[in-house]
């Protein structure tokens, strides 16, 4: 029978070494758990030369790696999975064993490798999951605590899974309502650039050639031409540094804070924005609280996940104005950035006593009235997109042909 070579943690934490006999490599790590290990490595005796110099090279990449961040994708996975190994009876610290040992070749499994250390070491896995702050955010972190002290980790993993899906459901949906009239507009002036750099000036040539009275609309036309193709590298690159300047702008905070304010006014887009940023916030502020989180520290994790500076600095002072630690309509409704709908509706739930399933209805509430926006948002933008490509087309268009007729006309002339 096989002999395995394993490194292991007892239950105190312990680290120990040793072999084992068994069939296979799950055979030996079903013995170490059943001595109430948990395995670390285990690797067949004989090929302990060949496994120890790619657990050196594996080992040097996973330091190297030290930086690395996990991807949502690799977040949402990781949740997901380690909530159907606690939810079938496993412990955390062999789910998380199991985890790092599937080797995928991604940083998450140096990231997956450490918190099942700091699990070995005898730490919580919220204060892991904390020392990885570029991977899980507070709001995972917040909640992982609470399902800990509830007992009900696995529930939350859950709940977190469906949190961010529905998050990313609203993402798509507005990144999905921009994709198509942008493509509009970008092929659009594609065409329109090409004319005036390409076409327009190979009949101004004939044009000459023929030394014959234009139009005024032709004559017009043939200067933008020979001021896009005389200038339109200069034109670009002033396009290319206002575009910087203004992202730079961005930026800063009182930057930052006036294009998010012009955001929310924009016809069209604010209905989109305002939505999407309601919804989000009523969602993660319901998870938070209906998973026992304190009322003040759910608002300061919500705040870090609303994008908008507007909406933020108004939970920010909302938060501050919040005495008793369970009302919070009144603050919220006294910015008058919310709008009165869902701060009544706030109020409605802090009377029942059922704050959580009120924000959850808001959030339904305000993902329909996304859905509704993004319809509106793309039944507008189509028509007034091709129109106005329609309007630029259509005025070359008529430039050359009134100037071809102006000189068939003139060749005819009386006979």
């Amino acid at each position: 029978m096989p002999s395995f070579t394993y490194t292991a943690r007892s239950r105190s934490g312990e680290k120990t070494e040793g072999s084992v006999e068994a069939g296979d490599r799950h055979g030996a790590l079903a013995k170490l758990e059943a001595m109430g290990f948990v395995p670390i490595s285990v690797t067949e005796s004989r090929a302990k030369a060949r496994a120890k110099a790619k657990s050196g090279k594996r080992s040097w990449k996973l330091k190297s790696r030290g930086g690395d961040k996990m991807s949502s994708s690799g977040v949402f996975s990781f949740s997901t999975e380690l909530s159907d190994l606690l939810g079938s009876g496993m412990t955390l610290g062999n789910a998380l064993n199991t985890l790092a040992n599937r080797q995928t070749g991604k940083a998450d499994d140096a990231i997956i490798a450490e918190l099942r250390n700091e699990i070995i070491q005898g730490s919580s896995l919220s204060n892991a999951l904390s020392k990885q702050p570029r991977s899980f955010s507070p709001l995972y972190v917040s909640m992982i605590r609470a399902g800990e002290a509830s007992g009900s980790l696995s529930e939350v993993l859950q709940r977190l899974v469906e949190h961010y899906e529905r998050l990313q459901e609203i993402r798509d949906k507005v990144i999905m309502a921009l994709v198509y009239p942008a493509i509009v507009l970008m092929v659009g002036l594609g065409t329109i650039w090409f004319v005036m750099v390409y076409v327009i000036p190979k009949f101004e040539t004939v044009f000459a050639e023929l030394n014959a009275t234009l139009p005024l609309s032709t004559r017009t036309l043939m200067a933008m031409s020979r001021w896009v193709t005389s200038y339109g590298i200069i034109l670009v690159g002033g396009i290319v540094v206002l575009v910087v300047m203004a992202r730079r702008a961005v930026k800063t905070e009182a930057g930052r804070l006036k294009w998010h304010r012009f955001l929310l006014r924009v016809p069209l887009l604010k209905g989109v924005l305002a939505a999407g940023i309601y919804a989000n916030f009523a969602r993660t502020l319901g998870t938070l609280m209906e998973n026992g989180v304190q009322i003040i520290k759910a608002l300061a994790i919500t705040e870090q996940t609303v994008t908008n500076v507007v909406v933020a600095n108004e939970i920010r002072t909302a938060r501050e104005r919040v005495t008793d630690g369970t009302t919070i309509s009144g603050p919220l409704a006294a910015g008058k950035v919310f709008p009165r709908m869902m701060t009544d509706m706030l109020a409605i739930g802090e009377k029942t006593g059922n704050v959580p399933g009120a924000l959850n209805h808001v959030a339904r509430r305000y993902e329909r009235e996304l859905d509704r926006s993004i319809r509106v948002l793309t039944t507008a933008l189509e028509p007034i997109l091709i129109v106005l490509i329609a309007v630029l087309v259509g005025f070359v268009a008529l430039s050359i042909l009134s100037a071809v007729f102006s000189l068939t006309s003139g060749l005819e002339g009386p006979v």
